[in-house]
Parts: structure tokens; C-alpha cells; sequence
């Protein structure tokens, strides 16, 4: 007798060739997706977000991998949020390249993304804020007020709107991973935050969008970030002092002409407390963020997990 073999059809979906996914279906609004997502759940699916503003590159297609290897759907959202930026000039060169974008969620295999229009998002101006106490009082909260406000405006809305199961984050943007398992947390959101590594070209810089700005000698300049950080671990975990380490790397930058820094700082990774001094018994990250001819970048490393 032969035996029978049942299958979890939408187990084996999830893991076939990329070649075969059908193509990506764009949405604009809430209302589109509520009817999609009814469908979705009466079959039982379990849906991803990956929350992007778009200028995609192959840190974003890891989100969307994860994504696709631990839920059934996922669903990218594309969309420039004014409201985290606080300086209007750097909103207006934020590089946009939509097309592009869906030619590689499409190869990359994701199912939907929604790219909302500012006034499908923000129909009136927000009168509320969201304050996240210490957690934004240093490093990107000091230097860009009110950014964290934008993220957890529209992280908010999104987490409302696309109401997913797991949403993937980019650990590049360590802080901005802390702020929002903060708003999980305090708004009792139930979903899962999943934090994905960061993807770096061959020569250490971290993928990002704001990449596409840098001009030749920029981008050689860019590579002080890593090695800054790559320098530092190696030293505290030698045995040299936190204050020894930020400030040599502290002169460093200041001979680096083109480069300015911002800071450079040894943190809680949870808490994002600011250390003054290293200890191998505590999980610590170090980040920066500096501006490299005309673009700000930001990079971090973990010290020990």
C-alpha cells in the first residue's frame, strides 16, 4: 500500500524558486488592503511588513528574504515620510526610484507593496506627538529633533493600516529598532519586530540610500565610519579603555578632511544608555554618524551580543 504524504501547500509556496512568484501586486490605500487582507486571513496566512522609503538596495531585499522565509505574504510599503525629517533639504534630495524599486521587489519574489500617497497618510496635519523619553534624548534624537516623532507616527499608522504578524527592521538603524519595540511595547501592538543584519558593500560602508549621493572621493572618505568602529571593538576588546578608543577615533576624523563627525559613542544596545566605560559583561554597541562632503550617514556595530 503506498503511503500518503500531505503537504503544507502554503510551506512549499513560500520556498520556490523566485522565477516562478507571480508578479507584485501595488496598492495605495487602506481600503484596498482590508479587502486583500480579509482574503489573506480566511487562508490562514501569515503576513510580513517591510516598511521602507524606498531607493531599494540589497539590505532592503534581505528584509524582504526574511520575511518571505518566515511568513506566508509580504507586504513592502514605499513612502518618504516628511515627518521624520527635520531638515527640509535633505526630504527634498531623499532619492526616489520607484520603478526600479518594483522591478526588484518583483525578482525578489514580495507580494505586495503599498505606496501611499502624503495626503492618504497624513489627510491633516498631526496634532499629536509621541515622546519616547530618554530612548530619543541622544545620538539621532539630539542631533535630529523631532525624527523619532516621524518614525513613530508612521510606523504607527502603517502597523495600523497593514495590521501584519512580524514586521522586519534593518539593524543600520539600530536606535530607530529600540524606538520601536518601545512603541510595540507601550501601545500593546501585537506584532512581532524582527531585526535583520546589516548588509555592507565588499569594502565595509553600510548599504544605504543616501549612497547614491556620495560623489568619488565622498564615498572613499565613507569608509572611516567602519573602520572607525571595526578599530574600536578590536580595542575594547583587547583591554583598552572606552575614552583611549573615542578619542583617538575622535582625532582621526578631525584630520579627515571632508568628514565631519557627529559622534561616536559606546551605548546600551537595549537601552541605548550612553557608557562611559566598556564592559565585556554587558551588551553594548557603537555608533556614529558623520557628514561626508555634503551627506549625512550613520553606522553602528555591536560590541558584544
Amino acid at each position: 500500500m503506498k503511503s500518503l504524504v500531505f503537504l503544507n501547500i502554503n510551506l512549499v509556496l513560500r520556498h520556490l524558486p523566485q522565477a516562478i512568484s507571480q508578479s507584485v501586486q501595488v496598492f495605495y490605500t487602506g481600503a484596498e488592503w482590508s479587502e486583500i487582507r480579509l482574503r489573506l486571513l480566511q487562508k490562514n496566512f501569515r503576513i510580513g511588513l517591510v516598511p521602507t522609503m524606498g531607493a531599494l538596495h540589497q539590505g532592503h531585499l534581505d528584509l524582504v528574504k526574511r520575511s518571505k522565509e518566515n511568513c506566508d505574504v509580504t507586504v513592502v510599503s514605499i513612502f518618504v515620510n516628511p515627518t521624520q525629517f527635520n531638515n527640509p533639504e535633505d526630504f527634498a534630495k531623499y532619492p526616489q526610484s520607484l520603478n526600479d524599486d518594483l522591478d526588484l521587489l518583483k525578482t525578489e519574489g514580495a507580494d505586495y507593496v503599498f505606496t501611499p500617497s502624503v495626503e492618504t497618510m497624513y489627510p491633516q496635519k498631526s496634532q499629536m506627538t509621541l515622546d519616547f523619553g530618554p530612548l530619543e534624548r541622544v545620538l539621532e534624537g539630539a542631533f535630529r529633533p523631532g525624527h523619532f516623532n516621524g518614525v513613530g507616527l508612521i510606523v504607527s499608522k502603517l502597523f495600523h493600516l497593514i495590521q501584519p504578524h512580524v514586521a522586519f527592521f534593518g539593524q543600520k538603524d539600530l536606535q530607530q529598532v529600540a524606538i520601536i519595540k518601545r512603541l510595540v511595547l507601550d501601545l500593546s501592538f501585537p506584532i512581532e519586530i524582527q531585526t535583520v543584519p546589516t548588509r555592507r558593500e565588499n569594502d565595509g560602508l553600510a548599504m544605504s540610500s543616501r549612497n547614491r549621493r556620495l560623489d568619488a572621493v565622498s564615498r572613499e572618505k565613507s569608509l572611516l565610519l567602519f573602520q572607525s568602529l571595526s578599530w574600536a571593538k578590536e580595542e575594547l576588546l583587547n583591554g583598552t579603555s572606552w575614552l583611549e578608543v573615542q578619542q583617538k577615533v575622535n582625532r582621526n576624523f578631525k584630520q579627515t578632511e571632508g568628514v565631519s563627525l557627529e559622534y561616536f559613542e559606546l551605548v546600551g544596545t537595549e537601552s541605548f544608555e550612553i557608557l562611559k566605560a566598556f564592559d565585556p559583561n554587558q551588551k553594548s554597541s557603537l555608533c556614529v554618524a558623520a557628514e561626508v562632503g555634503k551627506v549625512r550617514l550613520i553606522d553602528n556595530l555591536p560590541v558584544n551580543a
